[in-house]
C-alpha cells in the first residue's frame, strides 16, 4: 500500500490549496480517511477525518469552516482544500487511510479529535504546506 501526497506549496495568508493524496494498493469505498500535520517543532495534529461512510467527517477547531475533506472512489484519491490558511497552518500535512479509525472523541493536545495516531494503519510521505508574509 502506498500513499502519495501532492499539492503542497508556499502561499501567502488567506490563500487556498488542495491536497491530494493517490492512494495505491488499496481501495478507498471502504476505508476511513484523514489528514494530520506538523510543524516544525511541534506535537503531530489530527486535522481532519471522515469514517467509511463519509458520513459527519471531522475537523479540528483549528481547521473548522476552512478545510473540507473529500475523496474520490474512482481516482483512488483523498483531498483536502484548505482555505482562508493562516500563518500557523504551515506544516507537513500527512494522509492516513485505517478502518474504525475516524471514531470517538480523545484530546490530542491541540483539542478533540477522532481517531489518535496509533489507529491509522497507512501513512502518507508528506507534503509541506508553507504559509507566509
Amino acid at each position: 500500500v502506498q500513499l502519495q501526497a501532492s499539492g503542497g506549496g508556499s502561499v501567502q495568508p488567506g490563500s487556498s490549496l488542495r491536497l491530494s493524496c493517490s492512494v495505491s494498493g488499496l481501495r478507498l469505498h471502504d476505508a476511513a480517511v484523514g489528514w494530520f500535520r506538523q510543524a516544525p517543532g511541534k506535537k503531530r495534529e489530527g486535522v481532519s477525518c471522515t469514517s467509511e461512510s463519509d458520513e459527519n467527517p471531522y475537523y479540528a477547531n483549528s481547521v473548522t469552516g476552512r478545510f473540507a475533506i473529500s475523496r474520490d472512489i474512482a481516482k483512488n484519491t483523498i483531498y483536502l482544500q484548505m482555505n482562508s490558511l493562516k500563518l500557523e497552518d504551515t506544516a507537513i500535512y500527512h494522509c492516513v487511510i485505517g478502518w474504525g479509525a475516524c471514531t470517538g472523541i480523545y484530546d490530542d493536545g491541540y483539542g478533540p479529535f477522532r481517531g489518535p495516531e496509533s489507529e491509522w494503519s497507512y501513512w502518507g510521505q508528506g507534503t509541506q504546506v508553507t504559509v507566509s508574509s
